[in-house]
C-alpha cells in the first residue's frame, strides 16, 4: 500500500531525482524572487513600485499599454513641475521688479534729502552743533526698539572772548 501511494503522490516521475531538484531549484527560485519583489516594494515609493510591477506581462500590448500609461502619467507630472516653475519664475521676477521699483524710489528721496541737507547746512549758523554733518552721522545712533534714528539735540555753543 505505500509503495503504491509513493507512485500515485508523486506520479510515475516520484522517484526521479533530477525532477525533484529541479523542482527545488524553481521553487527556491521563485522564493527568492518573491523576497526581491518583497522588498522593493517595501524600499521604492509609488512611482518605483510601479516600476518593478510592470516587469511581469502576459504580452506585448499589455507591456506597452502599461508603458504608455507611465510615460502619459510621468508626462503629466513632468508639465505640472513645469508649470510651477513659470509660476514660480514669473513671481520671482514680479518681486524683483517690486524690489528694484523700490530701490530707485529709496535711491531719490535718498538724493533729495541730501541735497535739501547740503543747502540747508549753509545756513545753520557756526556755533551750532549741527553744522558739521559728519559729526552728527557719528553720534546718530539706530534704536531697534522704535526703528528710528537718535540724533543729538542741537547746541549753540556760545564762545565768550576774555
Amino acid at each position: 500500500l505505500q509503495m503504491l501511494e509513493g507512485q500515485v503522490v508523486g506520479g510515475e516521475q516520484a522517484k526521479n531525482k533530477d525532477l525533484k531538484e529541479k523542482h527545488k531549484r524553481r521553487k527556491k527560485y521563485a522564493d527568492e524572487r518573491r523576497m526581491q519583489l518583497v522588498a522593493a516594494l517595501q524600499q521604492s515609493n509609488e512611482d518605483s513600485s510601479e516600476w518593478v510591477l510592470l516587469n511581469v506581462y502576459d504580452s506585448i500590448q499589455d507591456e506597452v499599454r502599461a508603458k504608455s500609461k507611465l510615460l502619459e502619467k510621468m508626462q503629466k507630472k513632468l508639465r505640472a513641475a513645469e508649470t510651477e516653475i513659470k509660476d514660480l519664475q514669473s513671481e520671482f521676477e514680479l518681486e524683483k521688479i517690486d524690489y528694484l521699483g523700490t530701490i530707485r524710489r529709496l535711491e531719490r528721496d535718498l538724493m533729495l534729502f541730501q541735497q535739501l541737507l547740503d543747502q540747508v547746512q549753509s545756513l545753520v549758523r557756526r556755533d551750532c552743533n549741527y553744522s558739521n554733518l559728519e559729526k552728527i552721522k557719528r553720534e546718530s545712533v539706530w534704536d531697534e526698539e522704535t526703528g528710528c534714528w537718535k540724533i543729538p539735540e542741537p547746541v549753540i555753543q556760545k564762545t565768550r572772548l576774555p
